[in-house]
This record gives C-alpha cells, structure tokens and sequence, in this order.
C-alpha cells in the first residue's frame, strides 16, 4: 500500500490534534493552584488527618478524618506519620475493594497518585 506524502501529513495533524485535545482535557492544577480550603473555610474534600497508616509493598494505605468524617485512601509509598495533614490527588474510588495483601475488605478506597504533607 503506498501513502502519498499530503496523506502522511494529514495523518500526522489529526495524530498530533487528537494528543493536544486529550492533554488539554486531562491537565490537572499545579498544587499552588489547588485551592488551600473549601470555600466555607472547612477543609477541602482532597484533604484529612492522617488517623492510621498501613505499609505494605508498594502501597501505604491511610485512615484519614475531614470533618468527623472517616475514609481510607491508598497511595503509592509514602512516608507519613498519625497527625500528619495531608493533601491527595485522587484516580480512582473502588468500593468493597478486597486488598489480598491486607487480607481485609474496605467499603470504600480511594485510590490516590500522589499526596502531599500540608505545613
């Protein structure tokens, strides 16, 4: 099969087209952009105390409190202490998820890629 050099470049457009819509529709603020609280003055939903930390490999799993409310997230290992506040960028929620590894079930986990000790 033999493409002419005006297909190849038009291929090329849309190629490149398509990859800048797609990184303009997943760009994610820089954490100077995330907003420091809620516009209430509560604490933003991506954020908590650090209640328990569970390491495992590869995983560091956290209870974390926000506002009398209680949930776990799972991101990739990290270094955090109980009464640490953290910040979170959130992936994914996963409900009854089963970690093998814990041998426990959470009624809710989010996963999370990143996160990020609040002074």
């Amino acid at each position: 099969m033999k493409i002419s050099s005006l297909s190849l470049i038009v291929l090329m457009g849309c190629l490149l087209f398509n990859a800048s819509q797609v990184l303009a529709i997943h760009h994610e603020p820089q954490d100077s952009q995330a907003p420091q609280q809620a516009s209430n003055g509560k604490t933003a939903d991506n954020e908590g105390t650090v209640v328990s930390v569970i390491d495992t490999t590869g995983y560091t799993y956290m209870e974390l409190e926000n506002g009398g409310n209680r949930f776990w997230i799972a991101a990739p290992t990290t270094k955090v202490n109980k009464g640490d506040h953290i910040r979170f960028n959130q992936e994914m929620v996963m409900t009854n998820f089963t970690s093998k590894t814990l041998n426990r079930t959470f009624g809710t986990l989010i996963f999370v890629s990143s996160t990020q000790v609040k002074k």
